[in-house]
């Protein structure tokens, strides 16, 4: 269970996490919304190995919804029986009527992907209320893995370990800010490790070097997790 940034002791390093059995947690017995739910372009493969979030929270949320601009994929969910499924613009969130009754929602892997997070972070607030709690899951920008690969294998720059519909990358500090120039308080902050959905298909050399460097130092992990809820002047309203 996650532990409110507040109740941290001042100065302790960041908790390492793995992210999906941590969204899991969070997640259990919640009215949820899951937004980038669809994972696209990786939709069909991940529905076919059973790795795709939006499957895993649908076991353990009381009530999961889910919300993406990939109609196809949203088809694709909807033929396996998944309910209250929603195709909206996460950069327009607040014009899309959904109400605000969510205890836990999930941006995970989605903010590295917006031309306008900001947009994003005001109107995700629309659907929050004081005890909803945001979280935002984001690859790490000093992350040790893709950093070594890069100075490894990157040709000079022509070849970059991204994926292919990326525009930023985030640190801890960075996307903290950004949360709170949106209005938005941080509870909780941690990294996560490189998740067992993704070990088995790293060769044993790179998940050596990612092991290797996370133990030395775990800023230098996966990826960051931030916690948010609403600030005080909109929790207020």
């Amino acid at each position: 269970m996650a532990v409110p940034a507040e109740s941290a002791p001042s100065g302790a390093p960041l908790p390492l996490l793995q992210r999906v059995p941590y969204l899991l947690d969070r997640c259990r017995d919640r009215r949820v919304l899951h937004l980038g739910c669809t994972n696209w372009p990786y939709t069909d493969a991940a529905l076919a190995d059973g790795s795709l979030l939006h499957l895993q929270l649908a076991k353990v949320a009381r009530e999961l919804h889910g919300l993406d601009a990939d109609a196809e994929g949203l088809a694709r969910l909807a033929a396996r029986g998944h309910a209250h499924l929603h195709q909206g613009d996460l950069e327009a969130l607040d014009t899309l009527g959904l109400d605000a009754g969510f205890d836990v929602i999930v941006a995970g892997e989605i903010v590295e992907h917006l031309s306008n997070p900001g947009r994003f972070l005001t109107g995700v607030q629309s659907l929050m209320r004081p005890e909803t709690t945001l979280i935002i899951t984001t690859v790490n920008a000093y992350c040790g893995l893709r950093n070594a690969q890069y100075f490894l294998r990157g040709r000079g720059g022509r070849q970059e370990p991204v994926h292919p519909d990326h525009v930023a990358y985030y640190s801890q500090s960075t996307l903290t800010h950004l949360v709170k120039r949106a209005g938005l308080d941080v509870t909780f902050a941690a990294f996560y490790d490189v998740g067992r959905e993704h070990r088995p298909y790293m060769p044993a050399y790179w998940r050596i070097v990612s092991d290797v460097l996370v133990a030395l130092a775990r800023q230098t992990a996966d990826g960051v997790i931030v916690e948010c809820r609403l600030g005080a002047a909109r929790s207020a309203r």
